[in-house]
């Protein structure tokens, strides 16, 4: 029996915190707030529109409102 934590790989997947710092935060440090919102709404639109064709549609629709709660 594994004594490690099941990954998060919807919110906090670990093949984007590398370094100690999760890639959004760069992404965000490194566009205007404005790039940023759309960053986010095309991930949105990314995650939704191609769930039904890659084998885990819960998933990616879970990161979809992952991307979306972020505009807020």
């Amino acid at each position: 029996m594994h004594d490690r934590k099941l990954e998060d790989l919807v919110n906090h997947p670990s093949h984007y915190n590398q370094g100690g710092i999760e890639t959004l935060d760069i992404i965000k440090m490194c566009l205007t707030e404005e790039e940023y919102r759309g960053y986010l709404k095309g991930n949105v639109l990314k995650y939704r529109e191609r769930a039904q064709f890659k084998g885990n549609a819960e998933q990616d629709y879970a990161k979809a409102k992952f991307y979306f709660d972020e505009l807020k």
